[in-house]
């Protein structure tokens, strides 16, 4: 097969997805990498039916990667993520109003243009957590435990673009990171980016049932096939608080070999392979390896 990853310069020495990339071409896979962010695109051509089996995409949020992703997608071209669903998540108000609206367990959220419209949600909604709309890793996201301290705040919220808002969810501290690779969950805890003094380090853990129904319907809400869920366990239960469409993939175990069989199975098919799914024809045997 071909492939095209669109890789942006951020991510251009990351292990995800560079070890996937070099695991594809010891399979015998062709993968043309393309970075966004550092090469005058000719739009007008780039993108040709037939060129390649599958576009990929790990690009930071707001690059011109989904762009291009985008417009493989328009002329029929297989992606991975579906464009449209990169799109639904990674805006955080867009992706708030998808998953309310189709009954994810997911926070009230308001969003602003500017932070001083930020002032107009209700004291009884604080503590307030706040971050830009397009941020991922934890940037950017702060925690604010009272309408005076958002006063405080604004000028450093000033020039993030847009913002949205939620109420805080009361929990440990502690953070369910969960990945879906081939329709198979794995979890991961990992301390809060709002609970930084906690002493918990990035772990695999065992996956309630309860976190892992709510998983798969965030893939079946948003339409996603490779991607990872931030979790709270709060008095009600979990709350999904974020949703990444190519995450680092970090715990899971044989991260790059799971990931290459997911893509070329999604190439192949155009749309998430389960559990077991055939791929001899797309992955040859060899001794020793994983896959």
């Amino acid at each position: 097969m071909r492939l095209c990853f669109l890789v942006e310069e951020h991510y251009r020495h990351d292990g995800m997805p560079v070890e996937v990339i070099r695991q594809l071409d010891v399979w015998g896979h062709r993968v043309d990498v393309l970075r966004p962010g550092g090469s005058l695109l000719r739009m007008s051509e780039l993108v040709n039916a037939g060129s390649h089996d599958a576009w990929v995409l790990k690009t930071v949020s707001g690059g011109p990667g989904l762009t291009l992703l985008e417009a493989a997608a328009s002329v029929g071209l297989t992606t991975v993520n579906d464009a449209r669903s990169i799109r639904g998540v990674r805006d955080k108000a867009l992706a708030a109003a998808i998953g309310r609206a189709r009954g994810l367990p997911m926070p009230a959220t308001y969003a602003a243009a500017v932070p001083e419209l930020l002032t107009e949600i209700p004291e009884s909604e604080y503590p307030l957590v706040v971050k830009p709309v397009d941020g991922s890793a934890g940037r950017g996201v702060c925690l604010v435990p009272t309408p005076d301290h958002l006063v405080a705040m604004l000028p450093e919220l000033a020039g993030q673009g847009m913002l949205v808002a939620q109420p805080y969810v009361p929990n440990s501290g502690v953070d369910l990171k969960v990945y879906c690779v081939g329709g198979e969950l794995y979890a991961t805890e990992r301390c809060s980016p709002l609970h930084p003094d906690h002493s918990v380090r990035e772990r695999r853990v065992a996956l309630p049932a309860e976190v892992a129904a709510t998983v798969s319907q965030v893939g079946a809400v948003y339409g996603l096939d490779l991607y990872g869920v931030d979790v709270l366990l709060g008095p009600d239960g979990p709350v999904v608080v974020d949703v990444n469409d190519f995450p680092s993939f970090r715990q899971v175990p044989d991260a790059a070999a799971r990931v290459a069989r997911a893509v070329l199975e999604l190439a192949r098919t155009g749309r998430q392979s389960g559990p077991g799914a055939p791929l001899s024809a797309l992955v040859p045997e060899q001794p020793g390896a994983s896959v």
